[in-house]
């Protein structure tokens, strides 16, 4: 299925088949790991994420994780915690997470479908698009506390200047 097949067809389909469409369309690396999984990879402006959408039928809820190749060692866990807690009180849509289990860092958002379990075209979108350029917003944040040794408040800060004018 192709995004301009699901556009002729009201704009929305199956969660799983609009994230493959999208993928496809943007000729994005993806594999369906069943009927209510797909894995994709893209190339971040700090590195490859692996993207992952998985859909719960039972209650319409369509998980998308997206994860940047950051490994969170044991030692620095209370650190990386203080910082995603910074983080997330500037983020609308998703939220990061730190899984201790395997050091993973990751970014995640759930959206609650309609009734009749389909997601739109400019759903898939935000979902993707949102998860990709929050990734790239605060990929440098975690790198200053995990690897340049800032506190998470200064991180934050050294990642964030706008910069204005022309050089």
């Amino acid at each position: 299925m192709r995004v301009s097949t699901i556009d002729e067809d009201g704009n929305s389909s199956e969660p799983i088949e609009m994230l493959e469409a999208w993928f496809d369309a943007h000729s994005w690396t993806n594999e369906r790991v069943g009927d209510e999984e797909i894995v994709a990879s893209t190339a971040g402006a700090w590195g490859s994420y692996e993207l992952r959408g998985v859909y719960r039928n039972d209650d319409a809820v369509l998980q998308f994780l997206a994860f940047p190749d950051i490994r969170v060692p044991d030692h620095q866990a209370a650190v990386i915690y203080e910082t995603i807690g910074l983080i997330n009180e500037q983020l609308w849509i998703g939220h990061f997470e730190y899984w201790a289990g395997n050091g993973s860092l990751l970014f995640r958002h759930a959206a609650l479908l309609t009734d009749d379990g389909v997601l739109s075209l400019d759903q898939a979108e935000t979902l993707i698009e949102t998860a990709v350029d929050e990734i790239d917003r605060f990929y440098p944040v975690f790198q200053f506390v995990l690897w340049g040794g800032k506190s998470p408040k200064d991180a934050i800060a050294a990642a964030m200047v706008e910069t204005r004018g022309e050089a």
